[in-house]
């Protein structure tokens, strides 16, 4: 997402070269989203959902399992999941 001049804060994403601001979002299988984090351009993706999981942990009580795609590998993040949400990651 494109960022104004006007934005207190920013960052510079190398790998996707993108100045501004990201949205995280997570959604259910509808597409419903239940999770969304903003953040500067430089934080990762997997950094970015972990922040919006624990900014809504308490509306996802009943989230069974979290999907995600090979963007999203890795044991930091899998442990993330497991403290924040208590469940496993399948990538």
């Amino acid at each position: 997402m494109k960022n104004t001049d006007t934005a207190g804060q920013k960052g510079y994403d190398a790998g996707k070269k993108v100045s501004g601001i990201k949205r995280h979002i997570a959604v259910d299988t509808q597409g419903l989203p239940h999770a969304i984090a903003v953040t500067t351009a430089k934080v990762t993706d997997r950094k970015g959902v972990l922040q919006a999981l624990k900014r809504c942990r308490q509306s996802l009580g009943q989230v069974q399992s979290l999907l995600c795609d090979s963007g999203y590998t890795g044991e930091p993040f899998a442990e993330g999941v497991r403290e924040i949400l208590g469940k496993l990651v399948t990538v």
